[in-house]
């Protein structure tokens, strides 16, 4: 009434771009001053104001909405619909929303984790440091046909802040659409292969390992030693890689069907072979994720985040056992006979493959390749038994004399609760064994080792994958 009163006219179009505070705190979010300055907050208040009146005014919150707008007032003379409106208001709430998620997290960040705990309040008990609000924000990168069934909707959303190296930021060179699958075992693949420092192949299938290798003469070896562990199962699988795809590769990877393949970069004679493979989907992550020793990285990247009934629950990635691990400090020898030099380094090879292998895992390795796998079952027992029989089978399809897990090592990625494990694990002719230790039963394994010349060396440090 007082507008009308005093010739004011109506507003009915608010243009308005953020402060950059995500791209500032990429820059440097230790840079406080700055960060603080780029907190909006007129900007989101005037996108709010303006979008809880959409059915009188356009909201823009963003330039790509531009020339989507142009468009409407040129076909509708000079007018715009309900539904333009309404849908550019939604997007300018999820966008102050994204805004204000990207500050909490910030701030939560700076202030060495929780943000919303009083200052001086009395803690009852030290608890890991997470947040008490959790504040997720991320944008839908992928529709997808649908998720891990035909009958489940899905998509694919990144967060907004995401700095860590890996599916989520490779690029699609070619091939079909990635699918809800694809994505998942993809970032298994990747994650592994990302633990080797010498060139190495991994080998994927439904979210565990069916072989991984390295070689340090380069990943033609590391690939050919990584599908004979077992190249039944490797059949349309995904295979990742730590350095650059060459001509050598693309010719045997050509030679079978893998759904995708993930490498840091692709040479040009590469390229050109695998094109040849319509369907096959190639991405490239432009470099390997960072070391831990090469700086922090976000809190973000270094967390996960798996949906329960009615919540979440949060926990740290699991980075133990990385590249810095070292058997002379990290390995307790517990048995009579000490690993041999070569024991160890399988022993090491071994027990990093096992971190990324569904529990109950066993790991068994030689020569710097895994030549057996038991993966998910409820018995480690099972496991060990499956994983040596995968290993003997693969041996005879190959014309080999005998089983692959003969003069072996074995990794499992947490203690043997009873000597039968192990028992399992040396009558498939293993020599070495590493795990955790913690058993109650610990005593009655070592004996069992001790019983059969087995090196057996503990962690402390379980690896549980669910």
């Amino acid at each position: 009434a007082e507008a009308k009163e005093n010739g004011v006219k109506g507003i009915d179009l608010v243009v308005v771009n953020l402060y950059p505070f995500e791209s500032v705190v990429r820059q440097d979010p230790g840079d406080y001053a700055r960060c603080v300055e780029n907190i909006d907050i007129g900007g989101p208040s005037m996108l709010r104001s303006a979008a809880k009146n959409f059915e009188d005014v356009v909201v823009c919150s963003s330039p790509a909405q531009y020339p989507v707008l142009l468009d409407e007032l040129k076909r509708n003379g000079g007018k715009t619909s309900r539904a333009l409106r309404r849908g550019f208001a939604a997007k300018a709430f999820a966008h102050t929303a994204a805004f204000d998620a990207a500050v909490a997290q910030w701030f939560g960040e700076s202030a060495g984790g929780d943000s919303s705990k009083e200052g001086g309040a009395e803690e009852k008990e030290e608890l890991p440091d997470m947040p008490e609000n959790l504040v997720i924000s991320a944008a839908r990168k992928q529709a997808l046909r649908y998720g891990e069934n035909p009958h489940q909707r899905a998509a694919f959303y990144v967060r907004r802040d995401c700095e860590e190296v890996g599916v989520a930021t490779a690029t699609v060179i070619q091939g079909k659409e990635l699918s809800y699958n694809n994505i998942a075992d993809t970032d298994a693949a990747f994650r592994l292969v990302s633990e080797f420092v010498n060139p190495a192949t991994v080998i994927v299938k439904h979210g565990n390992p069916c072989g991984a290798a390295f070689d340090k003469n380069g990943l033609g070896d590391s690939y050919c030693k990584a599908l004979a562990c077992d190249p039944v199962s490797a059949f349309g699988g995904i295979v990742a890689f730590n350095r650059t795809l060459d001509k050598t590769v693309a010719e045997f990877l050509s030679e079978r069907f893998y759904e995708v393949i993930i490498a840091p970069d692709i040479s040009v004679e590469a390229e050109e072979i695998l094109a040849k493979k319509k369907n096959l989907r190639v991405l490239l992550t432009g470099a390997m994720p960072a070391d831990e020793e090469d700086g922090p990285r976000s809190k973000a990247d270094d967390i996960e985040i798996k949906a329960v009934t009615g919540g979440f629950l949060v926990q740290d990635k699991d980075r133990g056992s990385g590249k810095s691990l070292r058997p002379s400090r990290d390995f307790q020898v517990v048995t009579k006979r000490a690993p041999t030099d070569d024991e160890m380094l399988q022993l090491l090879f071994a027990w990093k493959v096992c971190k990324h292998v569904k529990s109950n895992a066993i790991v068994y390795a030689r020569d710097n390749a895994t030549v057996g796998i038991g993966a998910g079952q409820m018995s480690r027992v099972d496991s060990a038994r499956i994983a040596s029989r995968k290993a003997a089978e693969a041996a005879e399809a190959a014309g080999e004399e005998q089983p692959r897990t003969i003069g072996a090592v074995v990794a499992s990625d947490a203690f043997f609760p009873f000597a039968d494990g192990l028992e399992a694990c040396a009558e498939a002719g293993a020599t070495a064994v590493v795990q955790p230790g913690g058993s109650k039963r610990d005593e009655e394994v070592i004996a069992a080792a001790d019983a059969r010349g087995i090196a057996m060396v503990f962690t402390g440090m379980r690896h549980f994958r669910h």
